[in-house]
C-alpha cells in the first residue's frame, strides 16, 4: 500500500541528573565533591532513505521515543549519553510541525538528516559547585528537559519526468513498456490509484519517470483522486501529457488536452508553466483527421506532440528521446525558497529563563517557570547551602522587588511548585 502523509509523536530523551557524591577513602581526609555530570539524553533524528518507498512504516507505529541519559556517578563518572533515535524516511519527505503547520525540514536528498527534537543536557554533578566559599555543594543540577512534538509527515515523490492526463489513456501502459515497472493495467477507470516509478534507460543515461494517477476534471478542488497525488507533480522536471487520440472513452481528445492543463493551473501556476511534450497515444486505433486536428491544434500552442501506440512501442522511444534531451538541456531548477521553522529546544526559548508570578485564590504568591523548575528539581531542601542557590537565582531575577510592589509583606506565603515558605524580609 502506497502511503504518503502520517501524523507521529516523537520524544527526545531527558538529560541524566548529575551526582551528589563525596570522595570516602581511607587516607584521604576531607575529599570533598567528586559527583559527575549526567549524560546527554537521545536526540529524535529523521533520515532520508533512497531505499524506501512509502510513508507505511507509520500508519502502524506513531510513538517514538529516544532514550534519557545516565545519570551520573560518584568518583566524578559521567553518565553515559544517550544513543539518538534515527527515523528513517523516504527520500522527498517533508516534515512540519502539526501544532503551528509550518515546515521544519525537506529532505530531498539521500543521507540528509534533520534532528527534529534535540536530546536534553546532562545535568551536572556537585563537584561544579564547589567554590571558595562553598567548599561541600550537597546537591546537583538535574538533567535537561526532553523535548515532545507531533509531527506530520509528506511525502511528495521526486522524479524527472511525470505521466499526466485522464485515466484509462495509457500513462501505466507507457511507464511499463518504457521502465521495469510492473504497474497494474485494466480497462477501466482509477485502475492506478498510487504513483508508480520507473527507470528509463537510453543511450548510456537513465532519468526517473512516474506515472500520476487520478487526475480528471476537478482534480484541483479534490475530484477523483487529483488532491491526493497533483503534489507528486511538483517536483518533476518535465511534464508528459498523455491523450487518448482514439476517443475510445467517448471525450474529445483536445477538450481532455484542455481540461488537464487547466487542472494544473488552478492548483499550481508553476505546475501550468513547467516544460511539456504531449504524447497522442492509441494512433493504432485513432482515425487520421482527428489526429491530425489534435495535433495542429496542439502545435498551434507551442507543445511538441508525438505520436505514439504505446502496448506496440510505437513512437516511444523518439518520446523518451526528447525528453531525455530536454532534461540535459534545462537548467538546474532554482526553487523557491521556503521558509523553515526551527523550533527551539526549551533552553533556548526566550522565556525560558523568565519567572511568572501569580496570586491565586488564597492569596498565595505562586512562582513558575521553566528553568526554575530546573533549578527547584536540582534543590537539595534538607541542605541550607541548596536552598540559598534557590533563594539567590530568584533574588537575581528581580522578583522580590516586584513581589514588593505587588504588596508581599513579612509572613505573606510564596509558593514555588509544590513547595511553600513564609517571607521575612532580612
Amino acid at each position: 500500500m502506497f502511503v504518503d502523509k502520517a501524523q507521529i509523536f516523537i520524544k527526545s530523551g531527558k538529560g541524566g541528573d548529575g551526582s551528589v557524591s563525596f570522595r570516602r577513602e581511607p587516607y584521604v581526609p576531607q575529599g570533598g565533591p567528586d559527583g559527575g555530570n549526567g549524560g546527554r539524553g537521545g536526540s529524535v533524528v529523521f533520515l532520508a532513505d533512497r531505499n524506501l518507498r512509502t510513508l507505511m512504516d507509520f500508519r502502524y507505529k506513531k510513538k517514538y521515543v529516544a532514550e534519557s541519559g545516565e545519570n551520573g556517578r560518584g568518583k566524578q563518572q559521567y553518565g553515559k549519553d544517550a544513543e539518538d533515535l534515527v527515523i528513517k524516511v523516504p527520500v522527498g519527505t517533508v516534515i512540519k510541525d502539526v501544532s503551528t503547520g509550518n515546515i521544519m525540514a525537506d529532505l530531498k536528498e539521500d543521507g540528509q538528516r534533520f534532528v527534529a527534537a534535540k536530546g536534553g543536557k546532562g545535568g551536572k554533578g556537585n563537584v561544579w559547585f564547589k567554590n571558595s566559599v562553598r567548599q561541600a555543594p550537597n546537591f546537583a543540577e538535574s538533567g535537561g528537559f526532553s523535548v515532545e512534538r507531533n509531527v506530520e509527515l509528506e511525502l511528495k515523490l521526486i522524479a524527472d519526468v511525470g505521466l499526466v492526463g485522464y485515466p484509462n489513456v495509457g500513462k501505466s501502459t507507457l511507464l511499463s513498456v518504457s521502465t521495469s515497472a510492473n504497474p497494474k493495467i485494466a480497462d477501466y477507470h482509477f485502475t492506478t490509484i498510487t504513483p508508480n516509478l520507473g527507470v528509463v534507460n537510453l543511450y548510456d543515461q537513465s532519468f526517473v519517470m512516474a506515472d500520476i494517477p487520478g487526475l480528471i476534471e476537478g482534480a484541483s478542488e479534490g475530484a477523483g483522486l487529483g488532491l491526493d497525488f497533483l503534489k507528486h507533480i511538483e517536483r518533476t522536471r518535465i511534464l508528459i501529457h498523455v491523450v487518448d487520440v482514439s476517443g475510445s472513452e467517448g471525450r474529445d481528445p483536445i477538450e481532455d488536452f484542455e481540461k488537464i492543463n487547466a487542472e494544473l493551473k488552478n492548483y499550481s501556476e508553476k505546475l501550468s508553466k513547467k516544460p511539456m511534450l504531449v504524447a497522442a497515444n492509441k494512433i493504432d486505433m485513432a482515425e487520421d483527421v482527428v489526429l491530425e486536428a489534435f495535433t495542429d491544434y496542439v502545435t498551434s500552442k507551442g507543445f511538441e506532440v508525438f505520436p505514439i501506440s504505446a502496448p506496440i512501442h510505437e513512437g516511444v522511444d523518439k518520446l523518451l528521446s526528447r525528453a531525455l534531451t530536454m532534461l540535459n538541456e534545462l537548467p538546474e531548477e532554482e526553487e523557491e525558497p521556503v521558509l523553515f521553522y526551527v523550533a527551539p529546544d526549551p533552553e533556548d526559548e526566550p522565556d525560558f529563563r523568565d519567572i511568572n508570578i501569580e496570586v491565586d485564590e488564597d492569596g498565595v504568591f505562586v512562582l513558575t517557570g521553566k528553568q526554575l523548575r530546573k533549578i527547584f528539581d536540582s534543590t537539595n531542601f534538607n541542605d541550607t547551602g541548596s536552598l540559598r542557590y534557590l533563594y539567590k537565582y530568584i533574588d537575581s531575577k528581580g522578583v522580590f522587588e516586584e513581589l514588593a510592589e505587588r504588596g508581599l509583606e513579612d509572613g505573606d506565603t510564596v509558593k514555588v511548585f509544590d513547595y511553600e515558605f513564609e517571607y521575612y524580609e532580612e
